[in-house]
């Protein structure tokens, strides 16, 4: 269960973020409420994987995969472009995530 909480920690971060750009400052209310919750679902839940799983593994995870979904999101949502390197670059934290989930000890699977 403790995965699905992180799963769940890090579409509430995306959606979160993703709100935050569509809040325009806070002027917009809507989305500004969609930002303090998925926030606080974030954490929550973040908390929660806390319990069984390694804090540096749990913010390994949660913030890479965070980094490529929210970049994928900023890409076909807002459009904004990705160049080579960001593109390497994202490709090498999902290189990371991925040896972390397969190769490290310190995941609890």
């Amino acid at each position: 269960m403790n995965w699905v909480w992180l799963a769940i920690a890090i579409v509430a971060e995306v959606i979160a973020t993703s709100a935050l750009k569509a809040a325009d400052g806070f002027s917009k209310w809507v989305p500004s409420v969609i930002v303090v919750v998925g926030y606080a679902v974030a954490f929550y839940c973040l908390a929660l994987t806390l319990r069984s799983i390694p804090v540096g593994i749990v913010y390994a995870i949660w913030s890479g995969v965070g980094i490529v979904l929210i970049s994928l999101v900023g890409y076909f949502v807002y459009r904004q472009a990705l160049d080579l390197p960001a593109i390497i670059g994202l490709g090498l934290i999902v290189a990371g995530v991925a040896v972390i989930n397969v190769c490290s000890h310190s995941s609890v699977h």
